[in-house]
């Protein structure tokens, strides 16, 4: 049909469309305020508000009309167009740059191609699938699109389905403000309406990110959508404010050094409070931050001479030398007496002492026909016990001789017993057992005659020498019996 069978309810409909236009205009602007930012996943939801312009010339048709797409500018003689806010639409974000949109106009028909007719009322609702070339394009600010859909529109008070194809524009200002001008081409389906191109232009709002923790990163950037953070570290914690996110950061309620993972160094030696043992004193990193002030590679807090270099088996004390003999106290098997280096820093026994033991050893005298020693003795055998604390590390040999009276078998057991009874007697005197040993050598070493009382007093004895010279002296002695 022709829009001209359509002017008889005019007047009523443009007092509706009064009201109406006051309605969407009061409610854009409530939308308006509430809006955030650009639309996208983070924020799905998108008002806009606007006018539009029909024109029904450039639509392919015979006169009136024209072909398709002649004179698609020509708005002083083709476009109708409302002096007012006349378009709504809303949309949702789906996803990888679609987004669903609902829209819907109100325009006044005073021109029907070249031809003018009286004042129709339009509406319209429309729904379209768009596609956003911003992402494609890696542009921040423009936006072109294009969308398919349909939509119902009416004419005063018929109607007609249509098949829409739409191509646009968005200029974003901010990332939750931008200027949209689109043209959609709506071909109707039946007589209840004429195919004709609609065009608009506006502003978009977009809103309805979801920001959790509300530190103004939407939760889809925000890489802890649950705490506060901050854009430069997406959304994460910087507790301290060190420059170092919580995540990286090996210290974050101290604010630290990028080189320590965060951590401080409060005595600036190299090494971080974690690692420092020393953490207020500056120290070495080789002693975990502690410092060393002697030098001697032992940390002062286990030095116990931390002003004294010592090595770190003495606890980092200097090693001493007691007795003045060269030999260190830690080598000094005897400490507190002047010894010899060979002797391992204990004296050696001399000849001269060697001689007073066995001087002393003459005046040991047992029972007849026993190894008991007789009480007189003794005196001289703790004077022999006296000088053998001496030599703390020496082992004395204990010789114990009878003279020829009575069998071989009786003399050499007697001896040996007597031997046993000098050695018992010089442990019970606190010189250990293992620096004595003892042995019995019966009458085979006489010192003198056995055919003289003098000289079997003589043979009766024991005999002190040093057990690394026994064989030595047994040798000797044997000699000098061979000689007697």
């Amino acid at each position: 049909m022709r829009i001209l069978l359509l002017q008889l309810t005019l007047k009523t409909k443009i007092t509706n469309m009064k009201h109406l236009s006051r309605f969407l205009l009061a409610s854009l602007f409530v939308l308006a305020f509430t809006s955030v930012q650009a639309q996208d996943q983070n924020n799905p939801w998108a008002i806009g508000i606007g006018v539009n312009a029909v024109d029904f010339y450039p639509t392919g048709e015979d006169a009136p009309l024209g072909g398709m797409f002649d004179e698609y500018f020509n708005t002083g003689d083709h476009w109708n167009v409302l002096p007012s806010v006349s378009k709504l639409s809303v949309a949702r974000y789906i996803g990888s740059g679609f987004a669903a949109e609902l829209a819907g106009s109100v325009n006044q028909i005073s021109k029907f191609g070249d031809q003018e007719v009286a004042d129709l009322s339009y509406y319209a609702v429309d729904g379209a699938i768009n596609y956003n070339l911003r992402t494609l394009l890696n542009n921040s600010w423009f936006d072109p699109f294009v969308g398919v859909g349909g939509g119902y529109t009416w004419v005063d008070q018929n109607g007609a389905a249509t098949v829409n194809g739409t191509a646009g524009l968005n200029f974003w200002f901010s990332d939750n403000i931008a200027l949209n001008v689109q043209s959609t081409y709506k071909h109707a389906f039946d007589n209840g309406a004429d195919s004709h191109f609609q065009h608009a232009a506006g502003i978009k709002f977009v809103f309805g990110g979801k920001d959790t923790d509300g530190d103004g990163i939407y939760d889809k950037d925000d890489e802890c959508p649950e705490t506060p953070g901050l854009a430069e570290f997406n959304g994460c914690p910087d507790t301290d404010g060190d420059g170092i996110e919580d995540r990286k950061d090996a210290c974050p309620e101290v604010a630290g050094l990028a080189q320590f993972d965060g951590c401080p160094d409060t005595d600036g030696d190299g090494v971080p409070d974690p690692k420092d043992e020393c953490p207020t004193v500056a120290g070495l990193p080789a002693l975990n931050g502690c410092p060393d002030t002697d030098g001697d590679g032992v940390a002062d807090q286990l030095d116990d001479c931390p002003n004294e270099a010592g090595p770190a088996e003495n606890k980092g004390c200097p090693f001493v030398d007691r007795d003045g003999d060269g030999v260190l106290d830690k080598d000094d098997q005897c400490p507190d007496v002047a010894g010899t280096v060979a002797n391992k820093g204990c004296p050696e026994v001399t000849a001269e002492a060697i001689a007073t033991l066995n001087e002393y050893s003459k005046t040991v005298l047992f029972d007849l026909n026993k190894a008991t020693i007789r009480s007189e003795s003794g005196e001289a055998l703790t004077s022999i016990a006296e000088i053998m604390k001496e030599y703390p590390t020496t082992v004395f040999h204990i010789g114990g001789h009878t003279d020829s009276m009575g069998s071989d078998a009786y003399n050499l057991n007697l001896s040996k017993e007597r031997a046993a009874s000098v050695r018992e007697y010089l442990v019970s005197k606190g010189i250990p057992e293992n620096r004595l040993t003892s042995e019995g050598y019966g009458e085979s070493r006489p010192i003198a005659s056995n055919n003289t009382s003098k000289g079997r007093q003589d043979n009766r004895r024991v005999e002190i020498s040093l057990d690394k010279d026994k064989e030595m002296k047994t040798k000797k002695t044997d000699s000098t019996s061979t000689e007697n």
